[in-house]
């Protein structure tokens, strides 16, 4: 019987998501424009020559490292994880030793790999029923946002300062519009302005938001909770939507996730005010944004991935 996994959180990621990799990919990239065969050899030996030295963590790390933590909770009637982690690499089979070697260094239970020898580990994203996709290739994360078959992000460098997130929890932050809702509203404020944008939403605020590229995996998230062993409100997974939107647009927000069936712990409605302070503040494992004026300072504080619009989206332009 196949394995059903319609109840469990699966996340993919990259390699060069879950550890830094940014040496050996240094090693990769300056050579390849000059002798891409060249580039692949000495990455190649380079690998092996370090394939028993643990690669340190990269930006993805400790949210999987706490989400995988989650299935501590699982009760004896479970027949599925909670969550599952499956690696995506574009390292070959050879090439990818040490990165098994570095998750069972650091004992996560990742049983699930793809390595793909170059080849779009967007390909497999389908395969294996991911719900999101981190990465930090930029075409790969295009490629799975496009396809909607899952949400997907192009993760930052690791912030340069560490937070003290609480242990046992697993901590997620969003943007609104254009993350979790549809781009139909940020448009309207693009293209017509802020006024046009309050009116529009005041007036249509018992009216649900269409779904955005991460409205099913925050749906899935709540499943997650549904299986937990205690009530929504003490859940070890706690989110929070970060957003722009104020005073008379947050109403919509709030009573589009009822709609939805999702309950939601915390909402900042900043009004243009920056996002870096509360993210310091709240201490996610992860935030989700699609403009990169509010990643550029979030990115320094928090782990930060950035959502890319669909290629179709006329915010590409805008």
């Amino acid at each position: 019987m196949p394995f059903d996994l319609s109840n469990t959180l699966v996340v993919g990621i990259s390699a060069t998501a879950l550890f830094d990799m940014s040496e050996s990919d240094k090693i990769f990239s300056e050579t390849k424009n000059l002798d891409p065969d060249k580039a692949i050899e000495l990455f190649r030996e380079y690998m092996k020559k370090h394939e028993s030295e643990p690669l340190e963590p990269g930006t993805g790390f400790p949210l999987v490292r706490a989400l995988l933590g989650l299935n501590e909770f699982m009760q004896s009637t479970d027949k599925s994880p909670l969550v599952e982690v499956v690696v995506m690499s574009r390292n070959s089979p050879d090439t990818g030793l040490r990165v098994l070697n570095s998750i069972r260094h650091e004992k996560l239970n990742i049983t699930r790999s793809a390595f793909t020898a170059g080849e779009s580990a967007a390909d497999y994203v389908e395969a294996f029923d991911v719900d999101l996709f981190l990465t930090t290739d930029i075409a790969d994360a295009q490629q799975v946002i496009d396809s909607k078959h899952s949400a997907a992000a192009i993760l930052k460098a690791p912030p340069k300062e560490e937070s003290s997130i609480p242990d046992g929890q697993v901590r997620l932050a969003f943007d609104g519009d254009a993350v979790l809702f549809s781009d139909k509203s940020e448009l309207v404020y693009k293209t017509q302005g802020m006024e046009a944008f309050h009116a529009q939403e005041d007036a249509m605020q018992d009216t649900p938001m269409e779904e955005g590229p991460y409205a099913t995996l925050l749906k899935k998230l709540a499943t997650l909770q549904e299986r937990l062993p205690m009530r929504v409100e003490y859940s070890p997974v706690r989110i929070a939507i970060v957003t722009a939107r104020n005073s008379p647009s947050e109403m919509r927000v709030i009573k589009t996730l009822r709609a939805w069936g999702v309950y939601v712990d915390e909402a900042f409605f900043l009004g243009g005010l920056e996002k870096g302070k509360v993210l310091k503040a709240f201490r996610p494992h992860i935030f989700f944004d699609d403009q990169d004026i509010h990643l550029e300072a979030a990115a320094n504080l928090v782990p930060s991935g950035k959502v890319p619009y669909l290629s179709n989206s006329q915010l590409k332009n805008t």
